[in-house]
C-alpha cells in the first residue's frame, strides 16, 4: 500500500466517525456490495478501455446496483465513463447538450455515440438499438430517411454501446461493445421495403445489409407513427468487438 493511500485510508476513516446513523447504513450498502465476487475483463487490444479504466466503471456498475435493480441508464453510463476515463488521466468531455445529435463524448479528441441495451429478452449473439436517432417530421420515403441517418452518422468517429446481459438481482453482467461505423456505413446499399401493409402513419419500412453470402449482417427499422425513430435490429455481434465485460453478485435489496 502506498503512502497515498494509506492517508486516504486514514481521512476516510476519520471523516466516517461524523456521518450518522442512517448515512452510516448507506455507505455500509456500498461496502457489503464491494464484498461480494466479482469478475471483470478487458480486451488486450482496446485503446479505450484500460485496466484502470475497467476497474473504475466496474466498481461503478457495483455502487449503482448496491441501490437499485434497474439497469444503468444511457445518463449515468455517460457519466460513469467520463468520470472513469478522467480519474485514470484519459481526456474525455461529454457532448455540452444533452439533446446533441451527433456525438455523445469525447476521448482524445474522437467524437464517439455511446448506445446502451437492457431489454429483458436481450439476445447474446446480436445487438438492438431501440433508438438510434430521431428521423423527425420531414418527407417520410426511405431513401430520404437512409440519407439522414448517414449524415447523422458524420457527427461521430466510433460507436459503442453497453450492454446488459445478465438482468439481477442477485448477479448482473454488463459488456461494452464496438459498433465498427464501417459497418453501419454499409447501410449506404441497403435494400429497402416499405411495409404497406402496416396500419401505422407514416408506414414503417426496413432497410438491410446483407453479406456477400447473403446472410443478414443487420436491419434499419424505420419506425414510424407517433415516435419516428430509427432501431438497429438484428446487427451480428460477431461483426463487432467486445472491449471489456463485468460480471458480478449483488446485495439483497429487499
Amino acid at each position: 500500500m502506498s503512502g497515498e493511500e494509506s492517508e486516504q485510508r486514514a481521512s476516510l476513516a476519520a471523516q466516517l466517525i461524523k456521518l450518522t446513523g442512517s448515512q452510516l447504513e448507506w455507505v455500509q450498502g456500498v461496502i457489503d456490495q464491494f464484498q461480494l465476487p466479482c469478475q471483470y475483463r478487458r480486451n488486450s487490444a482496446s485503446d479505450i478501455i484500460t485496466d484502470e479504466v475497467l476497474e473504475r466503471v466496474g466498481d461503478a456498475l457495483r455502487i449503482h446496483h448496491a441501490f437499485s435493480r434497474q439497469a444503468l441508464s444511457k445518463d449515468r453510463f455517460e457519466f460513469a465513463l467520463e468520470r472513469a476515463l478522467k480519474l485514470c488521466g484519459i481526456d474525455a468531455d461529454l457532448a455540452t447538450s444533452r439533446t446533441n445529435r451527433g456525438h455523445d463524448i469525447t476521448v482524445h479528441g474522437v467524437p464517439i455515440s455511446l448506445k446502451t441495451e437492457a431489454a429483458g429478452n436481450i439476445r447474446r449473439d446480436s445487438i438492438h438499438v431501440s433508438k438510434w436517432m430521431e428521423l423527425g417530421r420531414g418527407e417520410w420515403r426511405l431513401d430520404l430517411l437512409l440519407q439522414h441517418f448517414l449524415d447523422h452518422m458524420q457527427g461521430y468517429d466510433r460507436i459503442f454501446t453497453m450492454r446488459r446481459l445478465q438482468p439481477g438481482p442477485e448477479r448482473y453482467e454488463y459488456e461494452f461493445v464496438e459498433i465498427p461505423k464501417a459497418l453501419m456505413l454499409e447501410a449506404a446499399n441497403a435494400q429497402l421495403v416499405m411495409q404497406e401493409a402496416s396500419r401505422q402513419t407514416p408506414k414503417p419500412g426496413y432497410g438491410y445489409v446483407y453479406d456477400a453470402n447473403g446472410s443478414l449482417k443487420y436491419a434499419l427499422y424505420f419506425d414510424g407513427g407517433t415516435e419516428r425513430k430509427l432501431q438497429i435490429k438484428s446487427l451480428q455481434k460477431s461483426l463487432c468487438v467486445v472491449h471489456a465485460s463485468w460480471e458480478f453478485e449483488s446485495t439483497d435489496l429487499s
